[in-house]
């Protein structure tokens, strides 16, 4: 039958399942938004107050559903809007489609009105993209589009849509989505030098990235580390991979990880990296980093490979089927002398906050924890928030810790949190957020009211740029420039100005019922904790020093 490319789009997302789009008309799809209002019953749209949290909305849904995320925008600053977005999704490994309007081709390049060469300028930040110019391979570039986002090492896609061709007609006959096939690239002589190391080690240490979520590789992590009775600890992207309340899981490693994580690094003789990057927020000082380690890597993305650390040896391929292999063919380790020593450090150096009557940030994300039961789906901005967030909660699964970690995007969180939302309406969405970045999405607000999204803020108020004021007071000589937020607006207010719930807690004793009328409400709801503003995000590692070098 013969479409429209606009008709012609949607029905090529309803071939992927896709069932929610974010975004933002604009003149350049007029054509896509008249396409969507025709199918509203089959897909719902959700617009944002700005495109950028459009785009992490797709993100934050892609994350907690473990589907794809799609967002629309229009063409020159709308396209550019989103550029954070899809940078975020990039650096995360995030599957997101962005799907542009772009100017008809005859004004390509001529400095048309809202004319930008988005393909050129996302690049470096896609996966792939693609502009399309003729409406007869629309369909087959939006199919492969979905693939390309999914197979391998996911991350977002775009496909910049000429307005002519959304109105062009063109002939569509509907087929099945690919299957994503699951490879392992390994050789078995890779496979069975990786066995021999990891059965003669007496020290071994797993540090579990976001390939073990992207996977779904949780439950063969546990029963690999369970095998071996080795400590095991996660990136920032690898939180929830792992259970937290597992006794082997020893908390974050690197710049803020946790003493018993980073002097396991220290002292293992074997790391094993699951699915993760060795970014420098993980390894700090390259030649000190596992000084006495051999050191495999299991990752889907080659490139990653030998890229920041030296290897010994490299598992190239999906997590989940390399794990199972090892699983299989790994000897049991029960000399408990090794793990001893993870207890004994744990129980040494906790992480822990003084205990003085205070409001600190620390036990309100303890209480939101034991409060939903350790069950909710908790997004963050960037900072201290993210960290607190990392720390204190206790999560049970995977998808359940959503944060940008790679690019370090502030303004994330609020947005994340609602596309986690309407992803999974069956949990308990927090954003827990700093005041610095909620003042760059609290427009997001509207969104959440009009929509009826009962999303909850916790606002960890400290009336500064948190983490960026720790710097300077550690490391720059108190010299605090730029980084007092001593301005309005009262977030109380602004919530109610929005149709939201807005709360204020400034003391210990206020923080269970607020959050559990929050939790109640059934409303986006603002909790302000008003906090210090020399509270610390620690134990720190300072920058450039080895990770057994830390500042608690």
């Amino acid at each position: 039958m013969k479409l429209t490319g606009a008709e012609i789009i949607v029905e090529c997302l309803k071939e992927q399942g896709v069932k929610e789009v974010f975004g933002y008309p604009g003149g350049a799809a007029l054509n896509i938004y008249d396409a969507l209002y025709k199918h509203q019953d089959e897909i719902k749209h959700y617009l944002t107050s700005h495109e950028q949290h459009a785009s992490h909305a797709a993100d934050g849904y892609a994350r907690a559903s473990g589907k794809v995320g799609v967002v629309f925008t229009t063409s020159g600053p709308g396209a550019t809007n989103i550029v954070t977005g899809i940078a975020t999704a990039y650096m995360d490994s995030v599957p997101v489609i962005a799907i542009t309007g772009q100017v008809p081709t005859n004004l390509l390049g001529k400095d048309s009105f809202q004319e930008v060469d988005i393909t050129g300028i996302t690049m470096p930040i896609t996966k792939h993209n693609f502009i399309v110019k003729d409406v007869n391979v629309l369909a087959d570039t939006i199919r492969r589009a979905f693939e390309i986002a999914q197979s391998g090492r996911p991350g977002p896609v775009l496909i910049d849509v000429c307005k002519d061709v959304t109105a062009a007609y063109a002939e569509y006959e509907k087929k099945e989505p690919k299957k994503i096939k699951k490879k392992v690239f390994a050789t078995q002589e890779e496979i069975e030098k990786a066995i021999e190391i990891i059965n003669s080690s007496q020290r071994p240490f797993i540090c579990s990235g976001g390939g073990v979520i992207s996977s779904e590789a949780s439950d063969e992590l546990i029963q690999f580390v369970e095998k071996l009775n080795a400590p095991v600890a996660t990136t920032l992207m690898g939180v929830g991979g792992f259970p937290s309340t597992h006794p082997n899981y020893t908390g974050l490693v690197g710049m803020h990880g946790s003493r018993a994580s980073n002097y396991a690094v220290s002292h293992c003789d074997l790391l094993i990296a699951v699915g993760a990057r060795f970014s420098d927020r993980v390894i700090s000082k390259v030649d000190r980093f596992a000084p006495n380690a051999k050191i495999i890597h299991i990752d889907i993305d080659p490139a990653e490979i030998d890229k920041n650390v030296s290897t010994d040896i490299a598992l190239i391929g999906d997590v989940k089927q390399i794990l199972k292999i090892l699983i299989g063919n790994i000897e049991k380790k029960t000399n408990t002398e090794w793990i001893d020593m993870i207890y004994e450090w744990k129980k040494n150096y906790p992480l822990s906050y003084p205990n003085d009557g205070r409001l600190h940030p620390q036990y309100v994300v303890e209480r939101i924890s034991e409060l939903t039961n350790h069950d909710a789906i908790i997004t963050t901005e960037v900072g201290q928030n993210q960290i607190w967030a990392a720390q204190f909660y206790k999560y049970q699964r995977p998808r359940q810790f959503i944060s940008s970690g790679g690019l370090g995007t502030m303004g994330y969180g609020f947005g994340a949190a609602i596309g986690a939302k309407i992803a999974r309406p069956d949990k308990v969405v927090i954003d827990i957020a700093g005041d610095g970045s909620f003042r760059m999405n609290c427009g997001e607000l509207a969104t959440a009211v009009h929509y009826n999204i009962p999303v909850i803020v916790a606002l960890l108020n400290n009336g500064v740029l948190g983490m960026v004021r720790q710097w300077q007071d550690l490391f720059y000589g108190k010299r605090f420039s730029q980084t007092t937020l001593d301005r309005p607006p009262d977030f109380v207010k602004l919530a109610d100005a929005y149709g939201a719930l807005g709360i204020r807690v400034t003391s210990p004793d206020e923080v269970d019922r607020a959050i559990l009328k929050a939790l109640e409400s059934g409303r986006p709801t603002v909790i302000d904790f008003v906090i210090d503003k020399d509270e610390k995000a620690l134990p720190i590692v300072p920058p450039g020093a080895p990770i057994d070098e830390i500042i608690d």
